[in-house]
């Protein structure tokens, strides 16, 4: 790693012991749509084997949501996000430290001089809905790569951030018609099977085609529009977007 590198860590942390709220953090699962697959945002922190969730800490008068908030426009470019604070991860046995400290001393790092950082954390689980192709991916200063994952081919993460994405995934699961999802993950206009594929995608489980179609639009929250021509020989099948408001 660069000196420069190093030196922004080492400020970063001077900072925090004073800048955030102690033992309070934030950790964000980032779901986008792509190519009928539904993704995670990971990042991987210098020095460190495992990957991880984006994460930050909340500064003293700042709210927590807007804590959020920022570590999703700081990752993904985007401030227009919706997201959902899920559960709060505050088990007793909850630990980060261990892991922080191995990640310190690997890029040289004094952990003596962080204690801050040392302590138990308490975490607020957030879920963030984007349109993939609007996202910019761009790691902080203490990270090396940050990446999509499908959500069927997620490593193991470092600290209990497999858990938070299980817990996510159920939070979704839960929203699914209520929240109106697909809003947030397709595009403009799309076809029932997209729908239908993003659905099946999220639950885990295919879906009989003629039941899916029926309950979608008994729930009064789309709106048909004109078919999809591709020039081929099959049938054209229509074009779907959500109602405003939804």
């Amino acid at each position: 790693m660069e000196t420069i590198n190093i030196e922004l860590i080492r400020d970063f942390l001077r900072e925090g012991g004073d800048k955030y709220v102690p033992q309070l953090s934030v950790d964000c699962v980032i779901f986008g749509f792509h190519e009928q697959q539904l993704k995670v945002l990971l990042l991987k922190p210098r020095g460190m084997e495992s990957w991880a969730l984006p994460g930050g800490f909340v500064e003293q008068g700042q709210d927590v949501d807007a804590a959020a908030i920022q570590t999703l426009k700081d990752r993904t470019g985007l401030s227009d996000i919706f997201l959902d604070q899920f559960h709060v991860f505050g088990r007793a046995d909850r630990n980060t430290h261990d892991s922080m400290r191995l990640y310190l001393e690997s890029i040289g790092i004094e952990v003596a001089a962080f204690r801050w950082l040392m302590q138990r954390f308490v975490t607020v689980g957030y879920y963030a809905l984007v349109n993939f192709e609007k996202v910019r991916l761009q790691a902080s200063v203490m990270e090396e790569k940050i990446e999509w994952f499908d959500l069927a081919q997620i490593p193991q993460l470092a600290f209990d951030h497999n858990e938070i994405i299980l817990k996510a995934l159920n939070a979704l699961r839960d929203h699914l018609d209520s929240k109106v999802i697909g809003a947030r993950l397709l595009p403009e206009l799309f076809t029932m099977n997209e729908l239908q594929g993003l659905y099946e995608t999220i639950l885990g489980s295919p879906l009989r085609r003629n039941n899916f179609q029926r309950k979608m639009l008994s729930l009064g929250m789309l709106e048909r529009t004109e078919k999809l021509y591709t020039g081929g020989a099959h049938k054209a099948p229509y074009l779907y977007r959500f109602l405003e408001g939804e």
